[in-house]
């Protein structure tokens, strides 16, 4: 049984769309393949796929080797906001770009519940 896209896209156009302060979100492979995603104009499904690929690594080299165990969440913030990945079990990887009045605790909640309805559907 394969991976139900239809399903996926479905579940990322109704975070970004009810979700406040979020511009976009995705769902890729660890391998950095895309599975659906709602993104703004100025970001490219393949190009936000390959740079999470490569940050989900290098955060699991990190969790490995300095912190003593496995990568669940990686954070990036910048001046006008956050890239927030969070781990979906072995085949995907939810990602979330939130803008700078994204309140945090909020956020992770909703990222938090999402994240169950994505393993839920990834079987």
């Amino acid at each position: 049984m394969g991976i139900n896209t239809q399903k996926l896209s479905h579940l990322v156009q109704n975070f970004v769309s009810t979700t406040a302060d979020v511009v976009g979100a995705a769902i890729v492979t660890p391998d950095g393949l895309p599975l659906a995603s709602s993104l703004p104009g100025s970001v490219a499904e393949e190009r936000i796929s390959a740079m999470s690929a490569t940050m989900l690594s290098l955060g699991e080299r990190i969790a490995k080797e300095l912190l003593g165990g496995q990568t669940n969440r990686i954070l990036v913030e910048g001046d006008d906001g956050y890239s927030i990945m969070t781990d979906c079990g072995p085949e995907a990887v939810f990602i979330v770009l939130a803008g700078k009045d994204a309140k945090q605790g909020a956020l992770n909640l909703d990222i938090s519940r999402t994240v169950t309805q994505i393993k839920v559907s990834l079987g």
